[in-house]
């Protein structure tokens, strides 16, 4: 949303969400970026820099910590993560990428992760379509929960008769499966083999 904002646009027919990052330093675990193995937090796209991120979880005040996880994470919990990370490492220092995770999993209530809407909808036109490339499965479920909750979000109990909290369907997913790569592209894209696309179709 932001971005169109500046650029003064407020409705657009399409938008392509492609959730791939580059590669190259993901691929070496050891540059500790990857949330599927537990390994030494560094987190340096640029190694020149002395910083990594295992000073700044160990270091920097609660109040830094907030601002860091508000403002460039856009994380609505922010500030209870930042409090279980200052009260985990008063325990011990937190220095592996697994020990991290579990932090910010017991800061941020089971009921509400990896659901939720999603902003772009409500920037497309009427029949204007949203596509988003995911690569993991749990990216792929948390498209999948926001299209099926903008698709029936509907709140009232299954036996009312008719719709009573007033939520309006933004549209339809046009994917009930996701489509994945066929043999041709794997063949000349092999890192594709593990991506996903969803699309939904506003409401016209």
């Amino acid at each position: 949303p932001k971005v169109l904002h500046d650029l003064g646009i407020e409705h657009v027919d399409g938008i392509l969400l492609d959730l791939g990052v580059s590669s190259f330093q993901l691929d070496e675990k050891e540059r500790g970026f990857t949330y599927r193995e537990d390994v030494p937090l560094d987190m340096r796209m640029d190694q020149r820099q002395s910083l990594t991120a295992r000073d700044i979880v160990n270091e920097y005040s609660e109040m830094e910590l907030f601002h860091i996880i508000r403002d460039y994470g856009e994380e609505k919990f922010a500030k209870n993560i930042a409090k279980h990370i200052v009260n985990k490492r008063r325990e011990s220092l937190i220095e592996t990428t697994g020990q991290l995770i579990e932090v910010i999993k017991g800061a941020i209530p089971m009921k509400v992760r990896a659901v939720g809407g999603h902003p772009a909808i409500d920037l497309l036109n009427p029949g204007g379509r949203l596509c988003i490339i995911t690569f993991h499965s749990l990216e792929d479920r948390i498209v999948k929960r926001a299209f099926k909750k903008n698709e029936n979000p509907c709140t009232c109990p299954p036996n009312f008769p008719v719709c009573v909290c007033g939520n309006v369907s933004k549209g339809k997913q046009l994917t009930r499966k996701p489509i994945i790569p066929g043999e041709e592209e794997l063949e000349y894209n092999k890192r594709a083999k593990s991506s996903k696309l969803r699309v939904f179709e506003r409401a016209e």
